[in-house]
């Protein structure tokens, strides 16, 4: 789904559409698919739920798991989507680091947002 693309990022192509929620989403599978593969640090139990973070266009997103969403499927809320969605995209998904780097600076804790 997504390949080593720069030292920060990995890179991949996933049809982006709007829909009406208030976060962005992915199917929940592959949420934890993506998770289990690039974030966990294999040290044991790990959260496969923490967001995922992608950059669509020039801003920084945080994505979560839904059942709803068909596979290789980006839904983001009506109020980030451009008017040439629906469309199938390049997106970027950032690395372990940067993503949790990403997240603490919207105020994401691991152990608060559990």
């Amino acid at each position: 789904m997504f390949e080593r693309f720069s030292s920060g990022y990995y890179l991949g192509e996933l049809y982006v559409e709007p829909h009406d929620g208030d976060r962005a989403v992915i199917q929940q599978a592959d949420h934890e698919h993506v998770n289990e593969q690039l974030y966990a640090a294999g040290t044991g139990l790990e959260r496969l739920d923490a967001p995922l973070v992608m950059k669509l266009g020039a801003g920084h997103i945080p994505v979560g798991g839904d059942e709803g969403v068909p596979s290789g499927t980006l839904a983001v809320p009506r109020s980030i989507a451009d008017e040439d969605l629906p469309a199938t995209r390049n997106v970027l998904l950032a690395d372990a680091d940067r993503a949790e780097n990403l997240l603490r600076w919207e105020g994401w804790e691991p152990s608060a947002n559990a």
